[in-house]
Parts: structure tokens; sequence; C-alpha cells
């Protein structure tokens, strides 16, 4: 009886190790645990390249702003209603300041006005630019962590300067 015992164990013995045999070849749920590995990265990836897009955009087209401005001084007179029709230009795209921002926070106070060279009714250059403005991305990191002091805003600086084309003071 006791040889019978052994033999029936060790024919269950090479029962469980080829079921676990079996399980070594089964390749169900691989395609899953690869799905769980990479999927994280890539959304990692593609929300990186979105908040790249989303900053070259609002650079480009402050650039783009700050150049009609400055483009416009160049044929205007020193004075301070110029001056502010160019910051209205910059940032509303309206000489009236009328409408809404290019982008939102943008204000005329965000906008300076710089001339150089030559004297003050005929300066050589104007500089026209942007300061004190900041990219916000769509994914607050500091609210995800708990952590005010962490953020991922960054300025955008644009500035452009062209020569002074007027060769004669306004009167």
């Amino acid at each position: 009886m006791h040889a019978r015992i052994r033999k029936i164990r060790i024919h269950r013995r090479w029962r469980r190790l080829l079921s676990l045999r079996s399980l070594r070849r089964n390749d169900r749920g691989v395609q899953l645990v690869e799905l769980a590995i990479v999927l994280p990265l890539f959304m990692i990836l593609f929300g990186a390249t979105a908040e790249f897009g989303r900053y070259f955009y609002e650079y480009s087209t402050l650039a783009k702003a700050t150049r009609v401005g400055t483009r416009y001084l160049t044929n205007a007179a020193v004075n301070t209603a110029e001056d502010t029709k160019a910051k209205n230009l910059v940032v509303y795209g309206t000489m009236d300041g009328t409408g809404s921002p290019i982008i939102s926070g943008l204000t005329t106070a965000n906008i300076t006005i710089t001339r150089s060279g030559g004297v003050i009714s005929l300066p050589q250059t104007v500089t026209v630019q942007v300061v004190n403005f900041k990219y916000e991305p769509m994914l607050n990191l500091g609210a995800l962590t708990n952590n005010s002091t962490f953020s991922l805003n960054i300025d955008i600086k644009p500035s452009v300067t062209m020569r002074y084309l007027l060769t004669q003071p306004a009167i």
C-alpha cells in the first residue's frame, strides 16, 4: 500500500508540473501588460508635445504683435498718444483698445516702449517689449502635488527693435 500511495503522489506531482508548463506557454494577457507599461509614457510624451505647442503659439503671437507695434512706432510722432495706440495695437490688435486681448492675461501694463539714440524728439531706434507676462501650462503641477511654490510658469519676453524712420521731428 505504501508503494501505491507513493505512485499516486508522484503521478499528482507530474500532473501539477505539466499544468505549470502549460501556463508558461500561455500568452494571453501579455499585450495588456505591455500596454500598461507603455501607455503612461506615451501620454506624458503627448502632453509635453501639446504644452510645447501651446507655448510656441503664445510666444510667436506675442512676437508678431510686438513687431506690429514697433513697425507702427517707427513712423509715428514721439508722444504718449502714439505710445498708447501702439500698446493697444500689441495687446488688442486695434488702436482704439476695444475687444479682448490676443492672449488672455495680457494687458497694456505688460508692454514697454523704449527709444534710444539721437535726440528725444528724433530717436534712432524704437524697442517694444513684453515684460512680466508668464505662460501658464494647462497642467498645474503645484496643485497636483499640494505644493504652492512648485510651478511651471515660464516668462515670455519677446522684444523687437527697429530703426526710427521719420527724418524730421513731428510738429
